[in-house]
C-alpha cells in the first residue's frame, strides 16, 4: 500500500496529553475509544457510513517520520525520552468497526479501537477526519439520488471541493452513494469511476456562431452527443441548432443526437418546451439533463412539476454538503484495563446528548421477516447475542420499553485490525455501492423521507442501561 499519509496530522493537544501519560507510565495502559456520532446531517434518519477503509489504511502506517520528529524536537517543549518515545511508535491495536456502505445511526460505535493509551490517542485526529468527510459526503449524495427517483445523478463538483482530495475523494464517495459518474478526470484515473462531461459555455463562444460550435462537436463525438443549449437563448437558439446539426450533421453518419443540457434559467418550463422540440423533430430518444446549483430539494421540485429530466450534474452542494457541511464525529474513551479487567469509563455532561454509552461494547442489528430494520441493540462485550424475547429500552426515557421476539440478528462491527495488522479483506468501490443499496433498501420508507424522516430509536441492553445509570449515580456531584 502507497504511504500517502501525513502523520501529523494530529491536533497538538494529543501530543502535550502524550507527554502526560509517558510521564505517568500511563502511555502502555490499554484504552478503548469508540468513534460515534451525535446527530444526523439536514435532520435526516441515518447516515452512511464510510471513510473506514481509509482510517484502517492510515493505521497500518501510522508512524512518525525523521522530519516529523525534527520538527518535534525543535519546538523545544517536549522531554528528549519522549521524544525517543514517538520516533519508533506505531500502532500496534485492535479495531473493529462497521463496514463501509453501512447505514448507521447516532450514539453507536462505528469504530473502536483497543490499543496502548498514547497510540489510541494520538489517532484521534486523524481518524475523525477521514470519517467525518466521507460520512458527511456520501451521506448527502443518497439524499440528491434519492431524490432524483431513479433518474441518474452526476457528480459536477471538483471546482467546487474545498481542496484537491476532497475533490476526488467526494467523486468517490458520491460513486458509492449512486451517482453514475464524475466530471473529476482525476477520480477515473484513481478509483475507476465513470467519468462524464461534454462542454462549457466557453467552448460555444468560441466559434462565430452556436451551429459551428456544435457542428465541431457533433462530428468529435457522434457517439455521444450532448450539447449545451443555453449560451445564448435556450429555446429561440440552443434547442433548435442542435436538432439542426442532428439533422445535418449526424443523421448523415448514421447517428443521432443523444441529449441536450440546460444550465440556466426555469428549468421546469425550459425542459418541458424542449422536450415537445425534441420530440416533433422525432428525437424521442434525446435525453434532457439540467445542472445549475441543484439540490435535492430543487430535484424533488423539478420532478413534482413533472420536468421530463433525463439526469441531473450535481455541483457544489453535494461535493461541500453545502446545507450541512459539518459532521460531529467523536471519539471518546469508553474503558481502560486494569490487571487484565475492563473497566468502563463515562463521560458525563450537563447536555444529555454528550453523556456517552460506556464500556467496550458490541452492537447487533434486529431485522423482522420481511428484512426490515426494527433497532440496533448496544450491549456489553461480554453478554451473548440476543435471542428470545428481548426488552427494547429506550436510552432516552428508560420507563419506555417494548418487546420483540420476531427478528433476526446481524453483529454490525467486524474485526478489521489486530495487533496493528490488517486482518479484513476490503470489499471493491463496487461493493460498497451495492451494500449501501442494500442497506437501504432495508429501511422504511419514512426513514427515506428528504423531510420529517422517521427517527429510529436505538436501544441499549439491560445490563449496559444498567451499568450507565450506575455510574452516572457513583460520579453525581452532592
Amino acid at each position: 500500500m502507497e504511504n500517502s499519509f501525513n502523520n501529523l496530522l494530529i491536533d497538538f493537544y494529543e501530543l502535550t496529553m502524550g507527554q502526560g501519560y509517558f510521564n505517568k507510565r500511563l502511555h502502555n495502559e490499554i484504552a478503548y475509544f469508540d468513534l460515534f456520532f451525535r446527530k444526523v446531517p439536514d435532520n435526516g434518519s441515518f447516515v452512511i457510513a464510510n471513510g473506514v477503509k481509509k482510517c484502517v489504511e492510515y493505521l497500518s502506517q501510522f508512524h512518525f517520520s525523521k522530519s516529523d520528529i525534527k520538527y518535534l524536537k525543535s519546538l523545544e517543549m517536549f522531554s528528549d525520552d519522549y521524544i525517543n518515545y514517538l520516533s519508533s511508535v506505531k500502532f500496534t491495536g485492535d479495531v473493529w468497526a462497521v463496514e463501509d456502505g453501512t447505514v448507521v445511526f447516532p450514539n453507536e460505535p462505528v469504530i473502536t479501537i483497543k490499543a496502548p493509551l498514547l497510540e489510541a490517542q494520538l489517532v484521534e485526529t486523524a481518524l475523525l477526519l477521514f470519517f467525518n468527510r466521507a460520512s458527511l459526503i456520501t451521506t448527502k449524495a443518497s439524499r440528491i439520488v434519492r431524490s432524483a427517483r431513479g433518474r441518474a445523478v452526476m457528480e459536477f463538483g471538483t471546482r467546487r471541493a474545498q481542496g484537491e482530495s476532497a475533490a476526488v475523494e467526494g467523486a468517490l464517495d458520491a460513486y458509492i452513494a449512486g451517482a453514475v459518474g464524475t466530471a473529476c478526470t482525476q477520480a477515473g484515473k484513481e478509483y475507476g469511476v465513470k467519468v462524464l462531461g461534454t462542454m462549457a459555455h466557453s467552448f460555444i463562444q468560441s466559434f462565430d456562431s452556436e451551429y459551428e460550435a456544435f457542428k465541431t462537436y457533433a462530428e468529435n463525438f457522434p457517439d455521444n452527443c450532448t450539447l449545451l443549449v443555453d449560451t445564448y437563448n435556450t429555446l429561440d437558439s440552443g434547442v433548435k441548432n442542435a436538432i439542426k446539426v442532428d439533422r445535418e450533421v449526424l443523421k448523415p453518419m448514421g447517428k443521432s443526437l443523444a441529449g441536450i443540457r440546460i444550465d440556466s434559467g426555469d428549468l421546469a418550463y425550459l425542459s418541458k418546451k424542449a422536450r415537445k422540440m425534441l420530440d416533433d423533430a422525432g428525437l424521442t430518444n434525446a435525453k434532457i439533463v439540467v445542472s445549475n446549483s441543484l439540490d435535492e430539494y430543487l430535484i424533488t421540485s423539478l420532478l413534482n412539476q413533472n420536468a421530463p429530466i433525463d439526469s441531473f450534474g450535481v455541483g457544489e452542494n453535494l461535493i461541500t454538503a453545502k446545507s450541512n457541511p459539518v459532521f460531529g464525529g467523536v471519539y471518546k474513551l469508553v474503558a481502560m484495563e486494569k490487571d487484565g479487567e475492563i473497566i468502563p469509563k463515562i463521560k458525563i455532561s450537563d447536555n444529555i446528548e454528550k453523556i456517552t454509552n460506556p464500556h467496550f461494547k458490541s452492537v447487533y442489528r434486529l431485522y423482522d421477516s420481511d428484512n426490515k430494520f426494527i433497532t440496533d441493540i448496544l450491549s456489553i462485550y461480554d453478554e451473548n447475542e440476543p435471542s428470545g424475547e428481548v426488552i427494547l429500552i429506550n436510552p432516552n426515557d428508560n420507563l419506555q420499553s417494548k418487546v420483540v421476539s420476531d427478528y433476526k440478528v446481524k453483529k454490525l462491527k467486524v474485526k478489521m485490525m489486530e495487533n496493528g495488522k490488517i486482518v479484513y479483506d476490503f470489499p471493491s468501490i463496487n461493493e460498497i455501492r451495492e451494500k449501501v443499496k442494500s442497506e437501504l433498501s432495508t429501511l422504511w420508507d419514512e426513514a427515506l423521507r428528504l423531510e420529517n424522516s422517521h427517527t429510529y430509536i436505538i436501544n441499549l441492553s439491560e445490563k449496559l442501561t444498567k451499568l450507565k445509570i450506575d455510574l452516572l449515580n457513583k460520579y453525581k456531584v452532592k
